[in-house]
Parts: structure tokens; sequence; C-alpha cells
């Protein structure tokens, strides 16, 4: 060969290798793809377990449920065909459908639905399966449910609890799930990542995607990593909502991702273990209704959130069981004064209002990781402050709060698509439990009231008992009421999405655990 020759093959070689180990450039976020990459919160601390609380907040992903609520939060079907309920409200008999599988290729029968109930009850977790008695298996494909006693919730449950396999549940199935839901588990690296792909065998239509990768970093990361063009769909803060993102939207979901000041409700004693519960000051109603009044709900709106939020007068707004007349006037200082006055308050030298030698003074406790409310909590105390009532904040660890919760205002926040949180919120048997009714609020009236809407036996009339409870005319556990809590606003929850995904209509999303925006991911669609 003429040397020329070899100098030549020698340079085409090099160009060659040169062209193999160039890198190849990184999808842009603004190009339709396949394959979305999202950062969209936390990682779940428990893992992927249905039977221990995974998935109340959102779709479970991985697992099927027996029903599902649509866009318009109404009942429909999914692993489930059909469901009827005994006229005494004790009988719930589901019927599944026969051609689940999970993700392994083996079949989804009744036991697995049993052996799901059985479990989660045995767990004791969040997911509350007390009231269930018994479960009969009827056939391959039909359970009945017996409870002790009737309870228009259970409907919830079977819209929350997804269902685990029999022949694969260990002890590392929260981390290893395998379920008959839309996507399957490819790779979890804690701290990372989770990469998921399509259940082959998912009865339902085939999701746009063809594989789904949420990205477990902090929100100032994903910011910039939106910004590179590195995401498709990031959630935002609201305090950081106007972003410029090339190649993506802006979408503000409504939700009642509620914020407010729990007020403790007794005066001061301590509980059976020796915790101090109550407050001289907020124990007294009008203290308590003054501030509801006192308070400038839609300046808050505007000037915390910057628009993305609601007023919010309950945990429910917008919901099906919300009592629409617990609404009132605030930002009244005309009347939140009338009311003190009238109680025996009046305003010391120093403009804070005082009766029988105590001033209406008060600590504000608040996570102090958490921005929103330590905003929140800063603007609330302020007007007050400015209003006559003395509130100073304090930022504190969780542990530091859950000492003092019992007999300290605390900036708290709630919001479910299961009315259940009512009951825990409100009813003097959950006065004290973890952070339920943490402020001991007690009302006989409202009791007997969550009660019967707890075992009424269809949802029509369970619904106007948690409304009645809310308030009947007379009493109830909102600001026309007792007014154990000044509810402030809802959070809108903010997300930039790549231009050319289209996630359809969305119902209003709950409290921000878990990853509520896939909840109807089976929806969403790609367009070109």
């Amino acid at each position: 060969m003429k040397k020329y020759n070899i100098l030549l093959v020698l340079l085409i070689f090099s160009i060659l290798v040169a062209c193999s180990n160039k890198p190849t450039p990184e999808t842009n976020a603004s190009e339709p793809n396949d394959q979305l990459t999202l950062a969209i919160g936390g990682e779940p601390d428990d893992g992927f377990d249905p039977t221990t609380g995974w998935g109340r907040y959102g779709s479970p992903l991985f697992q099927s449920t027996l029903l599902k609520q649509n866009k318009d939060m109404d009942i429909g079907y999914d692993v489930a065909t059909d469901y009827t309920v005994s006229n005494d409200g004790l009988e719930w008999t589901v019927t599944i459908r026969q051609d689940a599988k999970f993700s392994d290729g083996e079949a989804l029968t009744i036991d697995d639905v049993i052996f799901t109930y059985q479990t989660a009850k045995k767990a004791q977790s969040v997911v509350d399966l007390t009231n269930v008695q018994s479960m009969t298996k009827m056939s391959d494909y039909k359970v009945t449910f017996t409870l002790h006693e009737p309870q228009s919730t259970f409907v919830y449950t079977l819209q929350t609890l997804g269902i685990v396999p029999e022949h694969a549940y260990d002890e590392n199935y929260a981390e290893n799930p395998i379920g008959s839901g839309p996507y399957q588990l490819v790779e979890w690296r804690k701290g990372e990542q989770l990469i998921v792909k399509p259940n082959p065998h998912y009865y339902g239509s085939q999701p746009a995607f063809e594989q789904l990768t949420f990205l477990f970093i902090a929100e100032d990361q994903a910011i910039a990593a939106a910004k590179a063009g590195e995401l498709d769909v990031v959630s935002v803060p609201i305090t950081q909502a106007n972003q410029d993102f090339t190649g993506m939207k802006r979408v503000s979901l409504r939700s009642v991702d509620n914020r407010g000041v729990m007020l403790p409700y007794l005066e001061p004693t301590t509980n059976g273990e020796g915790e101090a519960v109550g407050h001289a000051v907020t124990s007294d109603i009008a203290i308590r209704k003054a501030m509801n009044y006192a308070v400038d709900r839609q300046a808050m709106v505007e000037g915390v959130l910057n628009g993305e939020g609601t007023v919010a007068y309950s945990t429910v707004d917008g919901l099906p069981w919300k009592n629409s007349q617990v609404t009132i006037n605030d930002a009244n200082q005309a009347k939140a004064e009338q009311i003190l006055n009238e109680a025996g308050w009046s305003r010391g030298e120093d403009g804070v209002f005082k009766k029988n030698g105590q001033r209406a003074s008060m600590t504000l406790y608040y996570p102090s990781e958490d921005q929103m409310r330590q905003s929140l909590s800063l603007v609330f105390a302020d007007m007050m402050n400015n209003f006559g009532i003395e509130v100073t904040t304090e930022g504190a660890s969780w542990n530091v709060i859950e000492e003092n919760m019992h007999s300290h205002p605390v900036m708290m926040g709630w919001g479910s698509h299961n009315p259940v949180e009512l009951y825990s919120l409100y009813h003097s048997e959950m006065q004290g439990i973890d952070y339920y009714n943490a402020n001991y609020y007690q009302n006989s009236t409202v009791d007997q009231y969550l009660e019967q809407a707890m075992h009424a036996k269809s949802e029509e009339v369970a619904y106007q008992f948690w409304q009645k409870a809310q308030w009947d005319g007379e009493t109830g556990m909102s600001v026309r009421g007792d007014a154990p809590w000044v509810w402030l606003v809802n959070l809108n929850h903010v997300y930039y999405i790549n231009e050319h995904i289209d996630i359809g209509n969305q119902k209003v999303q709950p409290h921000g655990h878990g990853w509520p925006i896939t909840d109807l991911i089976t929806d969403w669609t790609l367009n070109e």
C-alpha cells in the first residue's frame, strides 16, 4: 500500500472516531418527545405502598383502585365494573373486571383485593379500615365488604386504596411496587430520581408517554433545570411563579390546599399526658370571631400569593360538601371591634385590647422551613397588631411545634378530596391525635352532625350533615359558629409544562403532598 493511501485511511478513521465520541445533543424540552422529565414534588418518604398511604393525594400511578373520580369529582369505575350498597348501608358489594393484570403478567382477582384491604387494616396507618368487619369472597371477581356501622366515606377509600398483588407483596414492596395501574417502576435511585414506563398489561388506554422520569431536586435546582430546557413539567412555589421558561406554558390550578391559623379552643389546662392544652386568650370566642372579621384575606391572596389563590373560609371550599353560608365579609375591623366590646374587651393605652387584666396577646408558630407559611404568618400578625390583637411569630421545627400546638396558635395546612377530614379536624374524639384536632375543639352538636354524616347511607344525605356541622343556623365549626380556626387562603398549584403537552382539564387539587397533578395522567396527550 502506498504511503498516501495509509495516511488517507488514518485520516478517515480519525474522523469516524471523533464523530463517534461527539456527545449527543440533549433533548430540548420545547421539542415534542414521548419521554417526559418531571420535577413536581418531593420523594415519598415511605415509598409506594398504598396500604400505608401512598396515592391518597393523587393517583397511585402503579396500582389500580376500585373506583375513581373524574375531573368533575363524579365517581366512576377503575378496576371495578359495579358496586352496590345494601339498604342498611352495611354491605358494599364490588364486582371487578376480568381482564386486569399486574405488570408481571399475573391476573388480578378478588383475592388480591381482599388481601390489600386486610393488609391495610392490619397496618393501622393513615388508611383507616377499622369499620370494616369482614370481607367475603363471592366469586373470583366479586367481594362483599361488611361494615360495623354505615359509613358514607367508605366510597372514598374505594377510590384511593391501590390494589397490591398477594403473590408479590413482601417487606420490600414499597421500594419495588408491582401493580395493575398504567405505569410500572423501572428504577428508583433514592434521593435522585424515579423512572417509570407504561405497564404493557394495563387494561385501560395506554399512556401517551413511553417513559416518565421524576427528579427529586430542590426548588431552585428545578427552576434552573427548567430554564436550561431539561424539564417537561415543573412545579414552582407561588413566591417564584412568575418565570419565563422557553418552550413551556404556565398552568395555574385551583386547589383546596389551604392555610389557616389554628386557635387553641379551651381554657389553659393539661391533657392526660400532662401536656399543656388551651390558651387564655384564644379560648374566648369573641377573640376568635374578631380575628376572623379583622383579617383581610383578599389582601393576602393578592399580596402574599401574588393572586395565585383564593380566600378560604373552611377546609372544603369548592367541594360538594361545602356550606356556602359560612362565607363572611372580612376585613371589617368595625365589626371585629364591636364583637370585642360587647364581650367586655376594650383597648388599652397601647392600643391592644384587654379584659380583666388579660391582654389580647399570643405567639403564632409556623414551620421555619416553609417560606409561604412564614410570609402568611408575618402578614397575619401585622394585620392583627394593627387592629389591636398582639401577635408575635415564631418559626420552629415540627418537633417544637408538636410540643406547643395544643396551647398556641399554629399556621397549619390541610385540604382533601375526602370529607372525613372534617371529622378528623373537628370531632372531639380526635382531640390530640397526631395533628388532628390539635386545638382540642369540642361541640356536642357538631359531633352529632359529623357522626350522622359518617354513618349516612348515601353521599347525598351525608352532604347535608357535613354542611350542618359547618353551620346549622345557630352553631357550627365555621366562623359563623365557634370559629376555632382563622382560615385564610387556598393556594393555587402552579406548573410550567412543555408547550406540546396537553394535560386536559384537572379537578380541584388537594393538599400538595404526593403528586396530585398525576391523578389524570393517562389523559395527557402529546401535540406535535
